[in-house]
């Protein structure tokens, strides 16, 4: 579907245009019934424990959610974006009733509560870490609610297409380059019963190995089947770190297929007296090449995923997800999530990497040294493309100086 811009329109809203533009015209559509942010899809449903206020933890630059309110400028930011409208017929209805996974939950809960195996969560802990969970559905609801209620009730394969899908356990993950999701794969694929051991999955097994399928492969019936009663799971990061640790990884390191695709443009286009050497092979692509390409209106080459706003890879305002959890507590988050939906007490997600191992993992420190590139200005104008990911996902500001 063409759409028209306006000057006016956020940069959010222009990236959205390009991929759509990118995307095939005869894809079918997986139609909802209307009201799916009020549940059309539902959650799996968590044990029951009394509700408590979410105390903010360092560990994941994790605002307090009672003292998330957007202020009039961030206000203004958003509602000086226009609305996306799209015109569709709903041409099938399906039961708001799920298939309830509460019982598999509460046992697997009562297994782990009573477990001295590896994969231990306190009933303290336990319980926190569901508060932390179901604040952060609820922030994701009133964001959605606020900010995105005029879009398209319609899934599509578009929609679905970095969705992995694991039936033996039931479980749907939306992959976030860039937040653990070579790690994730490796362990669905464990679960699917593909592969013994986990350290032995190297990361172009796991990634071009063909070994879990996504949602968009699968018809209307059986998509919405899973998407109604599967848990629905996808991990995030800090929007800045995991955007300098995507630049690190694809434009610092040898990658032929980043510096010839994204490399030579950028290079040809931001360069000034670009060498013939640079031009030809694309390598050296400094950060702040990097970052005027991505702030361009007409760039080049088009968005990648490993940069492309979480929210718009797993679109949560459309999608129920069930849990979502953060990077930066990938290892408690994930062990809880792998107890709740009934996974061996001795699987735990992996914490190596393989792909350019010898390289510090990107931190808050790094981020900042890479972001002393570029000016107080385009730095403002990156946080502000990747605006609705703080706010959708509750992370701080990560300079002083944003507003």
């Amino acid at each position: 579907m063409k759409m028209r811009t306006t000057p006016r329109q956020s940069r959010e809203t222009l990236s959205t245009q390009d991929r759509e533009r990118g995307k095939s015209d005869n894809y079918q559509d997986f139609q909802t019934a209307e009201g799916i942010l009020s549940s059309t899809i539902p959650p799996m449903q968590f044990p029951h424990f009394e509700k408590s206020g979410q105390v903010a933890t360092p560990e994941s630059l994790e605002q307090d959610t009672g003292l998330n309110r957007v202020s009039k400028r961030q206000r203004k930011l958003l509602k000086t974006t226009p609305p996306i409208y799209h015109t569709t017929n709903i041409v099938t209805s399906f039961s708001s009733s799920s298939t309830s996974s509460s019982s598999t939950v509460l046992s697997s809960s009562a297994s782990v509560l009573s477990s001295s195996a590896t994969g231990f969560i306190s009933p303290e802990r336990w319980k926190k870490l569901s508060n932390i969970v179901e604040a952060r559905r609820r922030l994701m609801k009133e964001m959605c609610a606020t900010y995105k209620s005029s879009i398209s009730r319609t899934v599509t394969h578009h929609h679905v297409q970095n969705i992995f899908v694991e039936d033996k356990y039931k479980l749907l993950y939306c992959q976030v380059p860039k937040a653990g999701c070579s790690n994730w794969k490796r362990t669905l694929i464990v679960l699917a019963g593909k592969a013994s051991d986990i350290q032995n999955l190297k990361h172009d097994t796991v990634h071009n190995g063909n070994h879990l399928k996504t949602l968009n492969h699968f018809d209307q019936k059986e998509a919405m089947h899973r998407l109604k009663t599967y848990t629905k799971v996808m991990f995030v990061r800090e929007p800045l770190e995991r955007l300098v640790s995507a630049y690190r990884d694809k434009f610092e390191n040898p990658n032929d297929y980043y510096h010839s695709l994204f490399g030579k443009p950028i290079i040809s286009k931001y360069r000034v007296n670009a060498s013939e050497a640079a031009l030809k092979t694309g390598n050296g692509v400094t950060f702040q090449e990097f970052a005027h390409y991505l702030l361009d209106v007409h760039r080049p080459v088009g968005m990648d995923i490993h940069w492309e706003q979480a929210n718009q890879l797993c679109h949560p305002c459309l999608i129920d997800y069930d849990f979502i959890g953060k990077f930066e507590n990938m290892e408690e988050e994930s062990n809880f999530l792998l107890r709740l939906t009934g996974a061996p007490p001795n699987l735990r997600l992996p914490s190596f990497k393989d792909r350019n191992p010898a390289d510090k993992k990107t931190s808050l420190s790094i981020t900042q040294k890479y972001f002393s590139q570029v000016s107080k200005l385009e730095r403002q104008r990156v946080y502000d493309f990747y605006y609705m990911d703080y706010l959708m996902f509750n992370y701080s500001k990560p300079f002083k100086d944003l507003y």
